[in-house]
């Protein structure tokens, strides 16, 4: 078989055909640099042509979608890169209903428009790139602070849903906008479906309507990627989204790879394990670990990643080995 071309690997892929090889993505924050879009995408640009992964994740800070409402964080040093929110705009159940649908080509939402565009001009079509979506859900959670988000869903839940209706609309016209500066899917991440935090009825609730809403607003495009965030994940649940591809800690929680593809009919992306192997271990560790996932699959449905995102200490040695490790032959 000749070398594919990166969408065409993919595509095949997610739909269980032959690949010249697994297709490999990793992703990462770029913190400083996601404040203005020309620096976004530059960074986000060149860690792509310093690897040669197969698809782009664009990764803005979560508060892309939520300063405009009056969400205000920083970085602190945390080494995946995210930002600690230091503002919550929602401090009362009352303040749900005071949002109002925000305008995507304006603020910070027309920010990272801006930066779509511009990681669109540099790539010229050569590699398909994913925005990423934070769940409504998500978007509330961080708009109210995570500790008080549960008791906003229980005590004053239609409050909270006049909040969502509002967040959902707003995403879904960000989505459309994006889908203009030429985006293959969205990267949509769902940090809520645990059963540490909510039951499977609150989140069938609270989550999984505004999700769908969403991800309709997404359909049409061929690569949008479900990530379900942290452990004891509702997997099966969650596991018929309309996305063509799962994401999930595989490395840390079930299910595995293997039990994933019986339940989900396109790629899984996973097989390696953040913090212990791309981080603290070795190349030959990576290489291993990369290998032990490929069998595990037989190179089919599979595209091999982090969990989730990389963490930006992770030797630049390692992450070579990750991409080095799908090459057959």
């Amino acid at each position: 078989m000749g070398e594919m071309s990166k969408s065409d690997r993919l595509m095949a892929a997610i739909r269980g055909e032959a690949v010249d090889r697994p297709p490999v993505a990793l992703w990462r924050h770029f913190p400083g640099d996601d404040q203005r879009p020309e620096d976004l995408a530059r960074a986000t640009v060149a860690f792509q042509r310093r690897y040669d992964f197969d698809f782009v994740k664009v990764s803005p800070a979560s508060s892309f979608c939520l300063r405009d409402w009056g969400s205000q964080d920083c970085w602190t040093g945390n080494m995946e890169g995210t930002r600690d929110y230091t503002v919550h705009p929602i401090q009362s159940s009352d303040d749900w209903r005071g949002l109002r649908l925000l305008d995507p080509a304006g603020g910070a939402l027309g920010a990272q428009l801006q930066c779509l565009h511009l990681i669109a001009d540099e790539l010229a079509g050569e590699v398909p790139f994913i925005q990423t979506i934070f769940n409504p859900l998500s978007q509330a959670k961080n708009l109210v602070g995570a500790e008080r988000l549960p008791v906003h869903l229980r005590y004053y839940p239609d409050a909270l849903r006049a909040g969502l209706e509002i967040i959902t609309e707003t995403t879904c016209r960000f989505i459309a906008a994006a889908r203009e500066a030429g985006i293959a899917g969205v990267f949509f991440a769902v940090q809520h479906a645990q059963y540490e935090i909510f039951s499977e009825e609150e989140y069938n609730l609270f989550g999984r309507p505004y999700d769908l809403r969403v991800l309709e607003a997404a359909q049409g495009l061929w690569l949008n990627v479900l990530h379900l965030h942290g452990t004891d994940v509702m997997f099966d649940l969650l596991a018929g989204y309309p996305v063509q591809v799962v994401n999930w800690h595989d490395r840390e929680t079930w299910p595995t790879l293997v039990d994933a593809k019986e339940r989900f009919g396109g790629a899984v992306c996973g097989g390696l394990q953040r913090w212990d192997v791309v981080v603290r271990g070795t190349p030959e560790r990576v290489r291993e670990q990369a290998a032990d996932a490929i069998v595990q699959t037989g190179g089919e449905r599979f595209i091999l990643g982090t969990g989730c995102v990389t963490p930006i200490v992770a030797p630049t040695s390692n992450i070579h080995a990750a991409r080095a490790a799908v090459e057959w032959g």
